[in-house]
């Protein structure tokens, strides 16, 4: 009856926005992600694991987001804003109660009041103030994976110079180890974007990179720091081709698909996005590959769809919709294709059995699509539903909960169970090596919503910061340069692999946070050339002192990411 596994993947990430402005953009999407998502995640996990059931979900957290969970400036800006939401509920209740609302209305003030104070003595006592550590320590039980990402979520397949994607990893990976105490298995590439090797330029016409000149493939770059596989959309699988296979799964007997011994050993090739695959960009297998998990489009649309999925539902809790002035929610869906005004009044009670009834209709989709699999192949299948973690708690409130049933209701599945990422590698063992078509996750399935007419301005921020920067160590390398300069280098460094975050980039195509986003992105850059500005200054190792001084402290303070970077891990090796 056992026909293969579910793998479950939350991509966690958000852009450095701790000392960056709060509401409506800044701090608080940080403090909103922790209260709404990452506790009830976390105490869905821990009720599992009490009830005997282990949540074997993969997690990726960028690195960005480990640097501001464990910073003690977020510590005391979480408490703050739980105080703050407790509050405004209180005066929601009191105001509610003079203009006469309906006794439901004034009962949800109470609700939410009670909803902040658990994850405010979640936080402090149940979680010992850090998100990061309680993960750790459900990973050391072996509960739950956790990836790794790029460090800053840069864009990888555009990024100018193949050190700026060896430097995301890099970083990445040492960043892990820092919070986690090991080595990471997996990274989600952000924006689930991939590039092979091949001559390539940039979009735009900026020397050195829009003359053609060959690249390295993401996932050498991957293997090249030990990540062992990545994840994918089911576009991209649909249009791979096949390289040959390894005899081995230790991957050091390849058949090349020319060779007769290929047909003998691989049997039909099948383009599925229930298969695991190795990914290479080429025969030249010695250069590095890594495997890939596919997103199954239509399994997950059931729940990433707002207006067809699960969170469409009427009575769940509206996103929308919130008071004026406390910024809480207290209407529920209604009609996904309501105008604002004609929400009704949310009820938690109504939501349970929607909950119970759609976690049933997920897992007979899997059970289903697994089964078929098997039948017609023979195969073990691998069923993978990556997802935003945001969307479980902060977008889809009732999110975690659903989880939580998805989760219990596979354990007890004759047909297919729950397992890490790893786990299902190690199961599989994969020896099919396919090459995978430059694409990502958004519109198109390539690059469109991170370049184009309207944020096509900031690659050439970045194309030029790069070849700044690199200019500028081949001027003073490394062994030379004065102790003054190499801090301000540093930092440059640190600015620079900030100006990288795709955020940036996704916020302006999208015009929910253009402003913002573009505040950001500039002040970024023009900090990076003011500080590129000082190693020139700074040449002959005079003392910094005065406004030269107040500035680099400052930036240094606003932007303290990454204390174990070094310009070292910036290597010529990829140039």
């Amino acid at each position: 009856m056992y026909s293969g596994n579910f793998v479950l993947i939350l991509h966690t990430h958000l852009p450095w926005v701790l000392h960056h402005g709060h509401s409506p953009h800044g701090v608080d999407w940080l403090n909103e992600a922790v209260a709404e998502c990452y506790i009830p995640l976390l105490n869905v996990f821990n009720k599992l694991l009490d009830e005997g059931i282990k949540p074997n979900v993969t997690l990726d957290i960028s690195p960005v987001l480990c640097e501001q969970l464990e910073h003690p400036d977020f510590k005391k800006e979480f408490i703050k804003y739980c105080d703050k939401m407790i509050e405004a509920s209180r005066r929601d209740r009191l105001n509610f109660t003079d203009w006469g609302y309906d006794a439901h209305h004034i009962w949800l003030t109470t609700f939410w009041e009670e909803w902040f104070i658990e994850k405010k003595n979640d936080y402090l006592n149940k979680y010992d103030s850090s998100i990061i550590k309680a993960l750790k320590e459900l990973q050391d039980k072996e509960a739950i994976e956790i990836m790794t990402c790029g460090a800053t979520h840069g864009y990888l397949p555009l990024l100018g110079f193949d050190k700026s994607v060896n430097l995301q990893i890099k970083a990445a990976v040492e960043n892990y180890k820092k919070h986690f105490g090991r080595a990471p298995r997996g990274c989600w590439l952000p924006e689930c974007a991939y590039r092979p090797s091949y001559d390539w330029c940039s979009y735009l016409p900026i020397e050195p990179f829009h003359s053609k000149h060959l690249r390295t493939g993401v996932e050498q770059i991957l293997a090249a720091h030990g990540i062992e596989y990545f994840v994918t959309d089911e576009d991209l699988i649909n249009r791979i081709s096949p390289l040959g296979i390894y005899n081995e799964y230790d991957k050091k007997d390849f058949v090349s698909i020319q060779s007769p011994d290929y047909y003998y050993g691989s049997g039909n090739f099948d383009k599925s996005p229930l298969r695991i695959y190795n990914v290479s960009s080429s025969d030249k297998t010695e250069y590095g590959t890594a495997a890939v998990f596919t997103r199954h489009h239509d399994i997950s649309m059931q729940v990433w769809s707002g207006e067809v999925g699960y969170p469409g539902e009427p009575d769940y809790l509206d996103f929308h919709k919130k008071h004026i002035k406390s910024n809480l929610r207290y209407w529920r869906v209604t009609n996904n294709k309501a105008d604002m005004m004609y929400k009704t009044l949310y009820h938690p009670d109504w939501t349970k059995d929607k909950i119970d009834k759609q976690s049933m209709h997920f897992i007979h989709h899997i059970e289903n699509s697994s089964n078929y699999f098997h039948h017609l192949t023979g195969k073990l299948s691998t069923v993978c539903t990556p997802f935003d973690t945001e969307l479980f708690g902060h977008w889809w409130f009732e999110g975690p909960e659903f989880i939580y049933y998805v989760l219990r209701g596979l354990h007890h599945s004759p047909y297919i169970n729950a397992v890490k990422a790893s786990e299902q590698l190690d199961t599989i063992k994969p020896k099919e090596v396919v090459t995978l078509p430059e694409g990502s996750w958004g519109v198109n399935n390539h690059h469109d919503v991170w370049t184009n007419e309207g944020n096509k301005w900031t690659w050439e921020a970045i194309y030029n910061d790069e070849l700044r920067l690199s200019n500028l160590l081949k001027k003073y390398p490394l062994e030379k340069l004065r102790k003054s300069q190499k801090r301000i280098a540093l930092q440059a460094l640190k600015e620079l692999m900030l100006l990288h975050s795709s955020d940036w980039q996704f916020l302006i195509y999208t015009k929910s946070a253009q402003d913002y986003a573009e505040q950001r992105f500039t002040f970024h850059h023009s900090d990076f050339n003011k500080l590129c500005d000082m190693i020139e200054k700074f040449e002959r190792g005079t003392a910094i002192r005065g406004a030269d001084l107040k500035f680099i402290e400052e930036t240094e303070r606003r932007n303290s990411i990454f204390p174990e970077l070094q310009l070292e891990w910036w290597v010529e090796l990829f140039s």
